[in-house]
């Protein structure tokens, strides 16, 4: 049997009153309660679900409909229910679980003076009333996020094109995670600060990726949300574009990851272009695609969400040391290996990275002759011939180094440690000598990149081989990757200075929070100003009565 009542003009979030439901149907005398807001939406769920009551009839979108189901002639349940609603609803205007009590502001203007520098509206108001609300946050020039669902799709496209027309962003409809200066939005993870940033239309996919990149002990500079249908043909990828704009003229940000579902082709083609533009490395995921190529350009194309978090922290990486290496006048990089199959890997990157040919005969033990840029396997037949390997004796490849004395042509030296038993005792202290009597000789800088394989169990020990090498001056790296991809960074890279305009957003989000009550508190607890603007229907959802309010005002 379903008992029910109204309490009249009392609007709650969605997921208060799902919490006050579940808490209210663990009670022993019934077998459920549904408690809802009266919006028409809600009345048909009401419906479906076998809850209705003639009592909801008459209910507006600002008065709570309550349905008990119960067995039995139960009368007094209804007592008993009121009873509890009203402690359920007063623990949340106490804001009971908050260790500071919420700013709250009952009309737009209110949260604007009590937070005059709010630069961000957070909108999770049920969909047939989104777009009004984020409307009038882009009119008082707020960047919004539309958590929301079930917006239609041309009111995207209005908000959209609105905000990007006043230089502002809509993170949305269905955007439910973002991450601006460190603030948390909506669903979000706590995440190290850092210098990717990560644009997506999928928001588990924002999430999984910065996790995976944080586990790879790099951070975040920020986390833009889309929304759904942001890439589609219809949309346009309109704040995609901003989005890019804005991390392109953040200094915070050195690499860029971008995650969606597969694009429109056309849309596809606009991204990309303008991913070209931004003159910072990008790693693009287009979910359920498979690129036909890895890199168009400054793009590097990621097959999956742990490939795009890995070449993101790879990119980072090679960013990172860039930084701290000397600009080289020689544009040729020389590559002395010990390992061969080590040198094979370098040279096919190279040529990779390059355009240039690889050696195909491999004699002598060159892998790569080509543009100024040489690839050597120094443990070659041609090498050790009456003489031991250079990974037991590396005097073969110091009397390489001593070569570039008079090469200035060449900029970058790449050099394998291998340690273990049967090496050198100690390969890295051989290298630092070669490296600095070559330095001390030429004019020019050489800046010297090593890869090393081994463990610290290994007799030689790998972090104090390590050490010894940037104590150096030398940059020690993960992979042959990141020092092909550094090496190639330093000599070939060009500084694009493209004119960008910096959002304010990416200094700090405050932020007027429209909605669900929890994401304010999250902010809250975060340090982010925020305010709660219990925002409910206007003439309790008479759409003709407020149209003509709003006209009055």
């Amino acid at each position: 049997m379903i008992y029910a009542f109204i309490k009249k003009g009392s609007f709650q979030d969605s997921v208060s009153l799902m919490i006050i439901s579940r808490k209210l149907s663990e009670r022993p005398e019934v077998d459920q309660v549904s408690v809802m807001m009266g919006t028409p939406a809600n009345k048909s769920m009401l419906d479906s679900t076998g809850f209705w009551h003639d009592d909801f009839a008459d209910a507006t979108p600002n008065d709570i409909c309550v349905a008990v189901r119960a067995e039995g002639e139960q009368p007094e349940i209804l007592d008993l229910i009121r009873e509890q609603l009203e402690k359920e609803l007063s623990a949340i205007a106490n804001a009971s679980g908050s260790s500071h009590q919420l700013v709250k502001a009952r009309r737009f203007e209110s949260a604007c003076q009590k937070l005059p520098q709010a630069n961000l509206l957070l909108v999770s108001v049920a969909g047939e009333y989104a777009a009004s609300v984020a409307r009038e946050g882009l009119q008082a020039n707020k960047n919004v996020m539309l958590f929301s669902d079930n917006v239609p799709l041309e009111q995207e496209v209005e908000l959209k094109t609105m905000a990007r027309e006043r230089g502002l962003i809509v993170m949305g409809p269905d955007c439910g995670t973002a991450m601006i200066a460190g603030s948390p939005l909506a669903f979000a993870n706590v995440l190290p600060e850092g210098g990717i940033g990560v644009i997506g239309a999928s928001g588990t996919g924002i999430q999984e990726i910065t996790s995976q990149i944080a586990l790879l002990q790099q951070g975040i500079s920020h986390a833009i949300g889309l929304g759904g249908r942001d890439l589609s043909a219809d949309v346009g990828g309109i704040s995609a574009l901003t989005a890019l704009e804005m991390l392109a003229a953040d200094d915070a940000t050195r690499v860029m990851a971008f995650v969606s579902k597969p694009p429109s082709p056309q849309v596809r083609t606009r991204i990309i272009a303008a991913m070209q533009k931004v003159g910072k490395p990008v790693v693009a995921l287009f979910l359920g695609s498979k690129p036909e190529q890895r890199r168009e350009g400054n793009v590097w194309l990621a097959n999956s969400l742990s490939d795009a978090a890995r070449l993101s922290v790879l990119l980072m990486r090679v960013a990172q040391q860039r930084r701290v290496q000397p600009e080289v006048a020689g544009k040729g990089i020389y590559g002395l290996y010990a390992g061969g199959t080590l040198a094979a890997e370098a040279a096919m990157l190279l040529s990779a990275g390059l355009g240039v040919p690889v050696s195909e005969s491999h004699d002598q033990g060159v892998m790569l002759d080509a543009g100024g840029h040489r690839i050597v396997d120094l443990g070659d037949d041609s090498y050790t011939l009456g003489r031991p390997h250079p990974m037991i004796d590396p005097t073969t490849r110091s009397i390489e180094i001593e070569k570039l004395a008079v090469l200035p042509d060449v900029g970058v030296l790449l050099l394998d440690v291998v340690l273990g038993y049967g090496a050198c005792a100690d390969p890295a202290g051989a290298v630092v000598e070669a490296v600095d009597q070559v330095r001390a000789k030429r004019t020019a800088p050489l800046v010297v990149i090593a890869t090393l394989t081994g463990t610290d169990g290994d007799p030689q020990g790998r972090s104090g081989q390590a050490e010894k090498l940037r104590e150096a001056g030398i940059a020690v790296v993960e992979t042959l990757e990141e020092a092909v991809l550094l090496a190639v960074s330093l000599t070939h890279h060009q500084d694009r200075n493209i004119p960008q305009t910096h959002s304010a957003l990416l200094d700090g989000v405050q932020v007027i929070n429209a909605g669900l009550r929890s994401f304010a508190l999250d902010l809250q607890s975060s340090g982010t100003p925020v305010v709660h603007y219990q925002w409910a229907p206007v003439a309790g959802g008479n759409a003709r009565l407020a149209s003509l309010l709003k006209q009055l005002y």
